[in-house]
């Protein structure tokens, strides 16, 4: 059961990853739990302790809602990679000139790592929003960086576009460390200015002395999805594929239009994903689209074998075991399948696929609603004038 910690005892609490940290009763940023925690700033998603023009910084506190699909912060648990947007996200602003500093202190942090001067940068500690009212999750401590990414990969400036103008924002890539609990006692430390005390975890003490990286990292447990978490519950996800179930409904080409598309969502999906060819329905052998995955440098790669399936159905029609089971019987040795639904696959179909270990992936509506936002399409006009241009009628 998940641990919930009342706002009356913040002051006194300890971090311990996963607990909800509950927000006050007022509708204000007194009732900010963050800030209680930390002894910190209460609002924004960089809540920084310390002198930010001198650049002597004790510690800072990362929100995030974890559902903006302009600026998609994502925590990959298997891995203990966080990656997380600056805070210069409208036009009008240079990229380090933000109110709450915030990507100043991305960059200098960043920069101390790639000097190799880890004591100078502050700890990291990671929250989410939880759903209820000011109330947060606390996700983990956090350093710049990870062994998975190269220096010059973990800190990039991207250009964006709001209301028709340019401009840049951070995207920074940070581990979350194998630490499962914060002493009430170091965060008092740190806001004396004492990182290394008796009080630190071990692998922030490691990190900083000799930059060795644990990162937090969950294997996932034999699990699907339920029927309400592959049909999109944000509007703006919902609306999108809804026009793509739409348009194929009146296509003269029907399904097999429809697997075209599906190819170029999967290719949208994955830039490793180098070939993906849709066959004639009476030479597809059960596979409505053959493709190749690449693995390794361009110049050595190896390029394995795909089958996809794709069907397109309205939200409340779904994709049972007879649907799952035609590709699986299709797939050769040493080839994985992709199942592409604008819909949903049904409870048992899911099931069987994860307990028998079948090499498929399961692209549902939410999906092909979020890969579609990875490609910057914001609404329906946007999504019909990509179907128009690429599948016409």
């Amino acid at each position: 059961m998940q641990t919930i910690v009342k706002f009356s005892e913040l002051n006194n609490s300890n971090l311990t990853v996963e607990a909800i940290y509950e927000g006050g009763p007022q509708d204000n940023v007194s009732a900010d739990p963050i800030s209680k925690l930390l002894n910190c700033e209460n609002m924004g998603g960089f809540r920084i302790s310390g002198q930010k023009k001198l650049h002597k910084y004790k510690l800072c506190g990362i929100y995030t809602d974890m559902v903006n699909a302009d600026w998609p912060d994502m925590i990959e648990k298997e891995t203990g990679k966080f990656i997380y947007f600056g805070d210069n996200r409208k036009h009008g602003s240079e990229l380090h000139d933000t109110p709450k500093g915030g990507n100043e202190l991305l960059r200098y942090s960043f920069d101390q790592l790639h000097l190799g001067k880890r004591h100078q940068i502050p700890p990291f500690f990671i929250f989410s929003k939880s759903g209820n009212r000011r109330d947060v999750v606390f996700q983990g401590l956090g350093v710049p960086g990870h062994p998975d990414v190269n220096y010059y990969e973990d800190l990039v400036a991207i250009w964006k576009l709001r209301e028709g103008k340019r401009f840049q924002n951070y995207k920074a890539v940070f581990t979350i460390l194998d630490v499962s609990t914060i002493s009430r006692e170091w965060i008092e430390d740190l806001n004396k200015g004492k990182t290394l005390t008796e009080n630190a975890p071990e692998e922030w003490v490691k990190w900083v002395e000799e930059g060795i990286y644990k990162p937090l990292t969950a294997e996932r447990t034999i699990e699907h999805r339920l029927r309400k978490e592959q049909i999109p519950t944000s509007s703006r996800r919902y609306e999108m594929v809804e026009t793509i179930i739409e348009y194929f409904k009146g296509h003269p080409n029907g399904e097999y239009a429809f697997e075209e598309c599906a190819a170029e969502i999967v290719k949208m999906m994955d830039s490793n994903i180098v070939e993906c060819i849709v066959t004639r329905p009476w030479r597809d052998n059960g596979r409505d689209a053959v493709g190749k995955y690449r693995i390794g440098l361009p110049q050595n790669a190896v390029k394995v074998d795909f089958a996809l399936e794709a069907k397109c159905k309205i939200f409340t029609s779904g994709c049972g075991v007879s649907e799952t089971s035609r590709l699986i019987s299709r797939l050769r040795h040493r080839q994985f399948g992709i199942f592409v639904t604008t819909s949903y696959v049904s409870d048992q179909a899911y099931k069987e696929i994860k307990i028998d270990e079948h090499p498929v992936i399961i692209i549902c509506a939410d999906d092909i609603g979020a890969i579609l936002e990875g490609q910057g399409f914001r609404e329906r006009g946007t999504v019909e004038t990509w179907l128009c241009t690429n599948f016409p009628y």
